[in-house]
């Protein structure tokens, strides 16, 4: 609760008890979260260790036992406040532990709902060997490229038209499954304008490591000028550009393939 409410204040705007915000933020929150409490733990655990290390230390008298009220077999010590402090120590444990998962899993669910359907873009994305195809709601399709808005939820829906691949965009922290005969869905907000690369990130046959894709993130006034020029039969120069470096990706994966010629 401290650590939380630390970060509450340096992160007044997407901030509370659960974090709201990108995907990049959410994730940063958890990281944050799990490394200052494991170091408020390690501070603490390592320094009772050293007290009591420098306490009992050797010829400092303390913790010797007198030979005639040494324990038999069988004999349970006394003085130990009867089992107060490991009561109390387990307490806490368990409400750190028990507060920390329940947090985690409240967070996780944020992410794995998504933002409101009326206020993302829907774009369904395909992986085939070896590039990705996007298809925009009004139809537009393009092979290599993304183009998204600044500051808008982005929803994608994934599938394949081949093999197995896998959706992700390191910078933005969005990962997912490409299934054949099946539809996986994930979602992203870009804070602010830039190019991100899309790779696959499962192994998916010679050309696997040429599979690739830019991710444009538009100012959203830029992106809607984008968007009203692009529909269903134009083609853009993305898209010609990308499927140019796929074929080159494809002739290159082939190339490695081929069998060395003994003369």
């Amino acid at each position: 609760m401290v650590t939380e409410l630390a970060l509450t204040a340096a992160f007044p705007l997407q901030s509370g008890l659960v974090p709201r915000g990108t995907r990049a933020f959410v994730f940063e929150r958890i990281f944050e979260v799990f490394l200052l409490l494991g170091a408020l733990v390690g501070v603490v655990v390592v320094g009772y260790m050293l007290y009591n290390a420098y306490k009992y230390r050797s010829g400092s008298g303390k913790g010797r036992a007198d030979e005639g009220n040494r324990l038999v077999l069988g004999e349970l010590p006394s003085g130990s406040g009867g089992g107060r402090k490991l009561f109390t120590s387990f307490f806490m444990s368990m409400v750190i532990v028990v507060s920390l998962v329940s947090w985690t899993y409240l967070t996780l669910l944020y992410v794995e709902e998504g933002p409101a359907d009326d206020e993302s873009l829907d774009v369904e994305v395909e992986g085939y060997q070896f590039g990705w195809r996007f298809t925009y709601p009004n139809g537009h399709t393009t092979d290599g490229v993304l183009r998204v808005p600044a500051d808008r939820p982005v929803q994608l829906t994934i599938t394949t038209a081949d093999v197995f691949h896998n959706f992700g965009v390191t910078e933005l922290r969005v990962k997912s499954d490409a299934i054949p005969g099946q539809e996986t869905e994930t979602w992203f907000t870009a804070d602010e304008p830039g190019t991100y690369t899309a790779q696959c990130y499962e192994l998916c046959g010679a050309g696997h490591s040429y599979m690739s894709a830019e991710v444009i993130v538009m100012p959203p006034d830029e992106y809607e000028a984008w968007y009203a020029n692009a529909t269903a039969e134009n083609a853009t120069a993305d898209s010609a550009a990308a499927n140019e470096s796929s074929a080159d990706a494809s002739v290159a994966a082939q190339s490695n393939l081929r069998p060395a010629v003994v003369p």
